[in-house]
């Protein structure tokens, strides 16, 4: 073999793995924004979650201050209803 033919074939091997190594690139720059717009999309969706369970924790501590004023509400009329001579139903 001549130096020519060398230097083709190195040429060619050269040219070749630069592709490969460009494909492999490519594709892990395009697993990496997949994985970069899962990410953001999650973090979106925690955050809306936290948001709504932080509403849902708000109502059940009113709907809880509700049942408490509503049971004392209850002893007082039951109080009131036997002080008045009646009787509570079981």
């Amino acid at each position: 073999m001549d130096a020519t033919t060398i230097g083709a074939v190195l040429a060619c091997v050269g040219v070749l793995s630069t592709a490969v190594v460009a494909y492999i690139g490519k594709r892990g720059e395009n697993g990496l924004s997949r994985f970069n717009s899962m990410t953001d999309q999650l973090q979106e969706e925690l955050a809306r979650k936290t948001t709504e369970l932080t509403g849902a924790q708000t109502q059940l501590t009113t709907l809880h201050q509700q049942r408490h004023d509503d049971l004392i509400r209850i002893t007082k009329l039951e109080i009131e209803v036997t002080r008045l001579g009646g009787t509570i139903p079981p």
